[in-house]
């Protein structure tokens, strides 16, 4: 019980500086003012995170830490490349939708995390890209996909799914779960398996 209290205490902390570092910029949010908008004092905050930059690199990493869980997921399945493909693509983009801001900080605020945050975000986007690769590469040798270069193919599916963070709109037209749909079936196109 101890564990789960804990951990709704950090969701909340993180959700509120979330939505402060989305408005205001991260430079320009302190610690007390994600205590206050919780109601809660800054000590409360050292008890879950020692400093604003580890709270900021917990935010930067979520988006590629779910990312790449929805891919580590599909490939547990041991299913076919275009079922393992099929499946990481639907999660991921639900994984980049359910994180949008937490994207768009890292893209906006990257030169404000520590050396060290920066790399291990970047192997995490590393991993994420090779497995990726292996997966297409896997589908190309076994016919089932018809593409030429899979380093080209797996930035360009990265590049389709991370991007819309700028343009998705919670109350669009669309919900999280049919654009999921509508883009798999654009990278399934993508790679011969419309």
């Amino acid at each position: 019980m101890k564990d789960e209290v804990a951990k709704f205490k950090r969701e909340r902390i993180l959700t509120a500086a979330i939505d402060l570092f989305y408005e205001r910029g991260y430079d320009n949010t302190t610690l007390e003012a994600v205590a206050e908008s919780l109601g809660v004092t800054k000590p409360f905050i050292y008890a879950h995170f020692q400093s604003k930059a580890e709270l900021l690199a917990e935010i930067c990493s979520r988006g590629i830490r779910f990312s790449l869980q929805s891919l580590r997921d599909a490939l547990d399945l041991k299913a076919s490349p275009t079922e393992t493909l099929r499946i990481m693509s639907e999660s991921f983009v639900v994984s980049v939708l359910e994180n949008q801001k937490a994207i768009a900080l890292f893209t906006r605020e990257e030169k404000n995390l520590a050396p060290a945050d920066f790399k291990r975000i970047a192997d995490m986007r590393r991993e994420f890209d090779r497995s990726l690769r292996a997966v297409l590469e896997e589908g190309q040798a076994t016919g089932e996909f018809r593409i030429g270069d899979a380093a080209v193919t797996a930035f360009s599916i990265s590049g389709l799914v991370s991007w819309t963070y700028v343009w998705y709109r919670p109350n669009g037209r669309m919900s999280i779960r049919r654009l999921s749909l509508e883009i798999t079936r654009l990278i399934m196109a993508m790679v011969g398996r419309a």
